[in-house]
């Protein structure tokens, strides 16, 4: 049996991190591992939407891990997220995965086509079978993946003793209270509201943005522990005027984010086309987020 009090928190969603030439970087793999593990984080979650997972090849997505894992492995919990849009790539990431050692892996539905939930529970368990010695995670974004996790497809895949858990991305909270009584645990997806994912019952959280403000998330986590509510929502409503700050730009999330770990010495480069770098006007904005996120810290951490 897992010991499943490891998985609290606060687990940033690993970065894609390139070179110049907009290939993976182990270098800054490594760096990013280095620098989130010396602000205390609680894991990593490790090519996932963040990671930019659905434009790398399977190949790359190998490289990222074994590179986090060369940092991490002992240090912190480290879940793999290993789903593709076939079965046979997601089983060879998932084996790969428990190769290295990782403590979990995770996997979106099957999308594009809208599979029966027989056919995804297929998909879940045959990915499953390939790392049998390692906790699964289902992974619920109905609104990028396009099918819902359900109470009847929770509960056929709980046939399978190594589902431990959901990451849940759906915004209602109360869809963590569903998973939490089926009897698995959860991890909050929505980072604007990792507070309310907490007081719903969530174990820990996982998300894009604790990456570049990672003191404030598990600033949030310390008050949550201890009861005290209004500072937590206080630094949670800090939290989400610096996403609202940082979707503003014409550039993608991720590529505003990267451009702000710049700033602290972490270079993951740009994102991977299709989705849109920054352009010059965005430079403001990347200072201004980055002003809120500084200043932010100083008041609360």
């Amino acid at each position: 049996m897992s010991d499943l009090k490891k998985y609290q928190g606060v687990i940033p969603a690993f970065y894609a991190c390139y070179d110049e030439a907009g290939n993976i970087s182990p270098d800054e793999v490594r760096a990013l591992t280095r620098y989130l593990i010396g602000k205390g984080v609680n894991g990593l979650y490790v090519g996932g939407s963040s990671g930019e997972c659905i434009y790398q090849s399977v190949a790359e997505r190998k490289v990222v891990l074994e590179n986090v894992m060369a940092e991490a492995k002992g240090k912190v919990v480290v879940i793999a997220h290993v789903a593709c849009n076939n079965t046979a790539d997601s089983m060879e990431l998932a084996a790969h995965a428990e190769s290295l050692g990782v403590d979990a892996i995770a996997a979106i539905p099957p999308i594009y086509f809208h599979l029966p939930e027989y056919g995804i529970a297929g998909y879940w368990n045959d990915i499953s079978s390939a790392a049998p010695n390692t906790d699964f995670i289902i992974y619920n974004i109905p609104q990028l993946a396009g099918v819902a996790l359900t109470p009847s497809l929770l509960a056929e895949m709980q046939k399978n003793p190594r589902v431990i858990g959901v990451k849940n991305s759906s915004m209602p909270v109360q869809d963590i209270q569903m998973w939490k009584d089926a009897g698995v645990i959860v991890f909050n997806g929505p980072d604007e509201q990792y507070v309310s994912g907490l007081a719903m019952g969530a174990c820990a959280g996982i998300g894009g943005t604790y990456a570049v403000m990672p003191e404030l998330f598990l600033k949030v986590y310390e008050h949550f522990q201890k009861g005290e509510m209004e500072p937590a929502r206080q630094i949670q409503n800090d939290i989400c005027r610096i996403i609202y700050k940082m979707c503003s730009a014409h550039g993608n999330l991720y590529a505003v984010m990267k451009a702000i770990l710049a700033k602290n010495g972490v270079n993951c480069g740009s994102v991977r086309k299709p989705m849109p770098g920054l352009i010059d006007s965005d430079a403001n904005l990347v200072d201004e987020a980055y002003a809120m996120i500084t200043a932010a810290i100083a008041k609360y951490c």
